[in-house]
């Protein structure tokens, strides 16, 4: 995918956190567009892997006369997640959200290491079955020890709920309670869809926290505009999630400096996660397709597949409760940052 030069950092401003119930008319409208869109699912999905192949034949052919030799073919998958099932629900944006932080970009590593991860996120809109361009997706996840930029005074091995005790906080809320720490930005990245509706983001592989499996946190809006002196303006979140990775995968890049050096606690699998389960509603699949970015080996770098569906009339609360936005006012989100 061609990368293209925007350098401007953007800040999202916090939205506002009304709580909203799920009613059951939202719930039977998720299902029903969980259910129209496969063929289009599956074609779109194998329209990129067909892309990022080609991509990497040629890239293949130009060094064929050096005097090295290098491997580009990745395993081929004949059928990538969320094929059948493409709406993504909307959980919880968990207590390290902090969009102060978001930067507008398309590599968010910074100084961080660990094993390289490219994400390739397909972006689908559920009342269409088409993909989505300009939808502005949000990124981040802790790095390979456990925590997370902007939030690094905070102990990742120390229960949360500990953590609020020892802070005195009774009446702790997702985006409103400030417990940041500093003004650190690493692994915390957005960038829109481009006009085939998808987007590419440079990160590390995560690392893990206490009671948390591995994951990375998405935010898609659709209504969102940058203006020239750096300002962004989001209105309504339309999809907020998690998204994870294939136990096997984790095991094998855990194994590995620096996830290896994090032995403080145990590693949270999925299986006994306490909001894994939830990105399965409606049949959607939240974990991430993982192939070795050089055909050989996850341990030098991998590729990631994942498809979001969306419904553009969504409005979720920061805790993943969901309503239909309908054309509703939107929650305004803005802050001014330097063009850099």
């Amino acid at each position: 995918m061609k990368t293209q030069s925007l350098t401007l950092l953007g800040l999202l401003a916090t939205t506002t956190l009304a709580h909203k119930e799920s009613s059951p008319a939202v719930y039977k409208r998720h299902a029903d567009l969980s259910k129209r869109c496969a063929n289009s699912a599956a074609n779109f999905n194998k329209k990129r892997w067909e892309k990022r192949s080609e991509e990497a034949s040629l890239l293949k052919a130009r060094t064929a006369n050096t005097t090295y030799s290098i491997t580009t073919e990745a395993p081929y998958y004949e059928v990538l997640q969320n094929d059948t099932c493409v709406l993504a629900p909307d959980v919880t944006a968990g207590p390290y959200y902090w969009p102060r932080s978001q930067t507008l970009r398309q590599d968010m590593t910074e100084d961080q290491i660990g094993v390289p991860l490219t994400l390739d996120v397909g972006v689908l809109d559920m009342a269409t079955c088409e993909p989505l361009p300009n939808a502005l997706v949000s990124f981040w996840h802790c790095n390979s020890t456990g925590s997370y930029s902007s939030f690094t005074g905070r102990d990742p091995n120390t229960d949360f709920r500990e953590l609020l005790e020892s802070l005195n906080v009774t009446d702790f809320e997702i985006g409103t309670t400030d417990l940041h720490t500093d003004d650190t930005t690493w692994l915390r990245g957005m960038w829109p869809t481009d006009s085939e509706g998808v987007l590419e983001m440079k990160t590390i592989f995560p690392g893990f926290y206490i009671q948390r499996s591995i994951h990375i946190h998405a935010q898609v809006f659709t209504d969102w505009v940058l203006h020239s002196n750096g300002t962004i303006v989001t209105g309504n979140t339309n999809s907020i999630g998690q998204l994870y990775f294939n136990e096997s995968v984790s095991e094998t890049l855990m194994a590995l400096e620096p996830y290896v050096s994090h032995t403080e606690i145990n590693r949270t699998t999925n299986d006994v996660d306490s909001v894994y389960s939830e990105g399965f509603s409606n049949g959607y699949n939240p974990v991430i397709d993982i192939v070795a970015a050089d055909g050989v080996d996850i341990a030098n770098g991998v590729i990631g597949y994942i498809t979001i569906g969306i419904d553009t009339t969504n409005s979720p609360g920061l805790s993943g409760s969901t309503s239909s936005g309908g054309g509703s006012a939107p929650d305004a989100s803005n802050t001014t940052a330097p063009a850099a």
